[in-house]
């Protein structure tokens, strides 16, 4: 049982395969096997062998909470698939004492005590994550409000449009460009939240104060 070396490119190319259809070395959450078999790469894998990339890099963000990852860490040669046989046992014996322990102790026993504050710490870390508040789409919108003529109150139709509210909607600064023959639109910005507020509806409410406006168009749509 093993990945080889994995200094190696052949022991990359093995880890890569093994991880194929797997998210950790071991179970379902990252544990100590895989702090084991993250210490024995040399450097990252090349982009071809995406699957061992991709567990790389996920196991390099918990390099802070390595000391709460459940498991405890054994010899190399017990992960990996069984027909591979483990080739890096001299090599770990002979490193030097100068190198880099990216993770810290390699005591691969510990006490019950330890190992409960580490389940703990590792269950709190998860509760803190799941509780982060998602992100909002949120869209800033240039809006050009046409008037059917030149005799069309403006005021009154900025007043209008400002009486939309919804939630999700902020309206914000505007101003009155000619468009020619003595006519001038409003011009008028708005931000919103992309799940609550769309243009459609926009467009729908502000075009039922027919008595004033004639048309709506989006002049600028930026995500924010």
């Amino acid at each position: 049982m093993g990945f080889g070396d994995l200094k190696s490119a052949a022991g990359l190319r093995v880890l890569n395969d093994f991880l194929a259809d797997k998210s950790y070395i071991e179970g379902y959450v990252p544990s100590q096997a895989d702090i084991a078999v993250f210490e024995a790469i040399a450097a990252p894998p090349p982009a071809d062998l995406f699957h061992a990339l991709r567990w790389y890099n996920h196991i390099k963000s918990y390099e802070k909470q390595k000391a709460s990852l459940p498991g405890v860490k054994k010899a190399l040669g017990k992960y990996g698939p069984a027909d591979v046989e483990d080739t890096t046992g001299a090599a770990t014996d002979n490193k030097d004492d100068d190198d880099i322990d990216l993770f810290g102790s390699d005591d691969e026993e510990e006490s019950e005590e330890a190992k409960k504050l580490r389940e703990e710490r590792l269950a709190q870390y998860e509760s803190k994550k799941s509780k982060k508040p998602a992100v909002v789409a949120k869209s800033s919108i240039l809006l050009d409000v046409k008037p059917w003529d030149d005799e069309t109150d403006m005021a009154k139709l900025e007043e209008c449009v400002r009486s939309i509210q919804a939630d999700g909607l902020v309206w914000g600064s505007s101003k009155l460009v000619p468009v020619g023959y003595g006519i001038k639109k409003l011009q008028i910005q708005c931000v919103v939240e992309d799940d609550k507020v769309g243009t459609d509806m926009l467009e729908e409410r502000i075009t039922a104060f027919e008595d004033y406006v004639q048309s709506m168009d989006v002049a600028a749509f930026n995500k924010i």
